[in-house]
């Protein structure tokens, strides 16, 4: 069904909620030109389309706007919106401590405005911050508290959400049983859902559990779906991080060149879209495959760069998996 065009803020909150993202921010843009101040919600339904196409740099504009706009009326739920997306996008900028402070201000007013579904997403969002600086069982109690909240009104765009996250969360801790069942649930609800995007990012983490356990015969085919989904949906990080996983697959095969395509390309995106996680692994990936290519001067400048980076990023458990890895060809 196409959203009827005689309300931009109907036809908007369809297009967002239908997972029809550039045609959101489209909209918004055809329809900011003919105002002068766009309301604050018009705003923050554009950046999250933004923050879903991988348009930090966008959604962040449009998400301060959004929060000045509620401010400024005193409306506290869409200040609470705000500021947890733009929690969001400073997580993926890799901003965290910017990231924290705004999960914490959102979750503070969730818990004012009694708002359970607000506060299962700030609860699962906080939960990636503690889980990417090594604070696993705080990580993991937050993923659980928000997957129960999830549960319990259906929301099942949240479910497949924090499902994926304990699925990575459990993969890094060698729990592989527990991995497998999440990312299968992850899978389940994000066909539910039926978001190319969100579908393809579970996709991708069953292919990259499989990358772990060393089934490669069987990776293939799940990252060729997930490169369809991310673009169908135009998500440029999506389709990225099928690329990272690519580069990940021809390093365990023993072909660095071909890894090293697949990373630098995957690199180039994150960091055009100013992804910093995304763009500390592939980096890692690059100086790996550098290594493996005996282009050992290049490789050590990579290296460098991608320690530093998960240092900056506080990513003390990826650091430390990087060392590992590099000091096998010693």
């Amino acid at each position: 069904m196409t959203p009827s065009s005689g309300d931009p803020g109907s036809t908007l909150r369809e297009l967002v909620r239908s997972g029809r993202f550039a045609e959101a921010l489209a909209t918004f843009r055809a329809s900011a030109s003919d105002r002068l101040h766009p309301p604050p919600e018009f705003r923050l339904l554009a950046a999250t389309a933004a923050t879903r196409l991988g348009d930090l740099g966008a959604a962040g504009e449009l998400a301060r706007g959004a929060l000045e706009g509620f401010r400024a009326r005193g409306d506290r739920d869409g200040r609470m919106r705000s500021l947890n997306l733009l929690g969001v996008i400073e997580f993926e900028r890799g901003r965290l401590e910017e990231a924290e402070a705004a999960f914490g201000q959102a979750l503070g007013l969730a818990r004012e405005l009694a708002d359970t579904q607000m506060a299962a997403h700030v609860s699962n969002n906080l939960g990636s911050v503690n889980h990417l600086r090594g604070r696993a069982e705080e990580a993991l109690s937050l993923y659980r508290e928000a997957l129960v909240s999830h549960q319990r009104l259906g929301d099942r765009r949240g479910t497949a959400e924090t499902w994926h996250n304990l699925g990575l969360a459990f993969r890094q801790m060698g729990w592989w049983r527990e991995a497998e069942d999440a990312v299968a649930e992850a899978m389940r609800h994000a066909e539910a859902v039926g978001d190319g995007t969100l579908l393809a990012l579970a996709v991708t983490g069953h292919a990259e559990l499989r990358v772990d356990r060393g089934q490669l015969a069987l990776v293939e085919q799940e990252l060729d779906r997930a490169d369809r989904l991310a673009t169908a949906a135009r998500d440029e990080i999506g389709a990225a991080e099928v690329r990272r996983i690519r580069a990940l697959v021809a390093l365990r095969r023993g072909e660095p060149a071909a890894a090293l395509s697949e990373a630098e390309a995957a690199r180039a995106a994150a960091v055009a879209n100013g992804v910093a996680l995304l763009s500390a692994d592939c980096t890692a990936l690059v100086a790996l495959a550098l290594r493996q290519l005996g282009r050992r001067e290049e490789a050590e400048a990579r290296h460098a760069e991608a320690s530093g980076a998960y240092r900056a990023l506080g990513a003390v458990g990826l650091e430390e998996r990087l060392a590992r890895e590099w000091a096998a060809f010693e």
